[in-house]
């Protein structure tokens, strides 16, 4: 009867919905960390609006753009019938789920024994981009059958890789941003892991097209001619426009599809701009205890990627690559997703930034051979994306019931992997068993690479700076 009972209380707990659970649940963790009562509040409740915002937001965009996307399949038997809305059904998902605060209690703690046992000198407390990591923790336990010992190592080994990434990048990010010595700012975000793979074209290209250097320009005057027509809401228009081309649209239909298109874009940026300070008192909370913990030594702080926006390179790269990734999209074998709200790939340029130090043909190179694994891995995740976002009632609406969303987000190999290991383990299958342990040995192995040649350009950056 008590488990009944307990049960029961879970259940109606659920049934809130995603954003009274989080409001909830982020201001009594924030209390139970030392957080003011009233910043506590203010920090759930925050994160309740920006849920909500974003659910509305999407859902905007969805209403005014699923029958063109419907008449475009229809009419021209392109099968690009899962329809990309960004990072924000993904963030709404996971931040909508319980899970999200196990796998950030998970991190905490391989932050902290790494920390412990000097491996890593990174205190993450962008504790809001835990969701990434939650994203793969969730796709593993769909494909294993709620393997959560599989999910918690994989997720936990991750966040490791994350760290000692947030270590290694540190000298590039000073000569980057212009930071002395002293600075403690770096970035652990999750984005980031694609790193290995950038550096090992970007070694390809050293040895093919070591000249192409010679004929690189200056992104921010670039930047300065694009202007407005770089801008969210310019993207969004044409992203309208494009798509009301494609679905046959009315002339008045294809103004209504620009006009919805500026209005997400803009507020997609606006409206996940809440999410950071939402977390912030919680984070700061933790932060706090951390550092009491380990005073005495130099640790780095790592925070969101957006330090590295600064840089004119990665908004000039983001840019010229949106249109290379519609293309790319039509055409691709495999690829089922129109990309949409994940039209401009921050998810990618910070690494082609700090791996090729901004180098801005190497950069568009590198992103344009990169694409396919953002679109496949978002064709890949589309299932997972719609069902789950159907039981947890944040669906969008103007879809028809058989319809697919997904992401073009961050993290396109860790998701494969994830989707892999939960289908060995969920069936036992020896061959699918095969396949992860030598796509784990090669994932390591490339990390491990990686890792080599960073220090070995740190090295060098230090003899520069001496």
């Amino acid at each position: 009867m008590f488990i009944e009972r307990l049960n029961d209380a879970f259940n109606a707990f659920i049934n809130l919905g995603g954003s009274a659970m989080m409001f909830i649940i982020i201001t009594i963790l924030s209390l139970i960390v030392g957080v003011s009562i009233s910043k506590a509040i203010e920090g759930g409740l925050r994160m309740a609006i920006a849920l909500t915002g974003m659910g509305a937001v999407i859902s905007l965009l969805s209403s005014a753009f699923a029958p063109a996307l419907e008449s475009f399949v229809e009419s021209t038997g392109v099968s690009l019938s899962v329809t990309d809305l960004g990072w924000a059904p993904l963030a709404v998902i996971t931040w909508g789920s319980v899970y999200t605060l196990y796998f950030a209690f998970i991190c905490l703690i391989v932050n902290a024994i790494m920390l412990i046992a000097k491996k890593t000198t990174t205190l993450n407390v962008d504790l809001f981009n835990i969701w990434n990591l939650s994203v793969i923790g969730l796709l593993t336990m769909y494909y294993s059958d709620d393997n959560l010992i599989l999910t918690t190592l994989f997720v936990g080994f991750i966040y490791a890789l994350m760290l000692i990434n947030a270590d290694v990048m540190k000298p590039t990010i000073n000569k980057l941003l212009g930071y002395d010595k002293e600075n403690i700012t770096t970035t652990a975000h999750p984005s980031l892991l694609i790193a290995p793979v950038v550096m090992l074209f970007n070694k390809i290209i050293d040895v093919c097209l070591p000249f192409i250097d010679k004929f690189d320009f200056n992104a921010e005057a670039l930047n300065k001619k694009i202007g407005f027509w770089g801008s969210n809401f310019a993207i969004g228009a044409y992203l309208g426009v494009f798509i009301g081309l494609l679905g046959r649209q009315s002339a008045a239909e294809i103004f209504t599809l620009a006009f919805t298109g500026a209005v997400a874009l803009e507020l997609f940026s606006l409206v996940g701009s809440w999410f950071g300070p939402a977390i912030g008192p919680l984070s700061e909370g933790i932060t706090n205890k951390m550092s009491k913990r380990f005073s005495g030594r130099k640790l780095l702080i790592g925070i969101d990627w957006p330090i590295l926006a600064t840089r004119a390179e990665l908004w000039a790269v983001a840019n010229i690559l949106a249109p290379i990734l519609l293309v790319i999209a039509i055409f691709l074998p495999g690829n089922k997703v129109l990309p949409l709200g994940g039209i401009l790939l921050t998810v990618l340029a910070p690494a082609l930034l700090i791996v090729t130090r901004g180098k801005v043909i190497r950069m568009t190179i590198i992103g344009t051979i990169l694409i396919p694994l953002f679109l496949w891995a978002a064709t890949f995740i589309a299932e997972f994306v719609s069902k789950t976002s159907k039981a947890m009632g944040n669906f969008p609406d103007g879809f028809a019931s058989d319809a697919l969303i997904s992401s073009v987000d961050s993290d396109p190999i860790e998701k494969m992997l994830a989707i892999l290991f939960g289908k060995a383990v969920n069936t036992m299958d020896m061959k699918l068993i095969g396949f992860s342990v030598l796509a784990l040995v090669g994932y390591i192995l490339l990390f491990a690479w990686y890792f080599k040649q960073m220090r070995k350009e740190n090295r060098e950056i230090e003899t520069e700076s001496n």
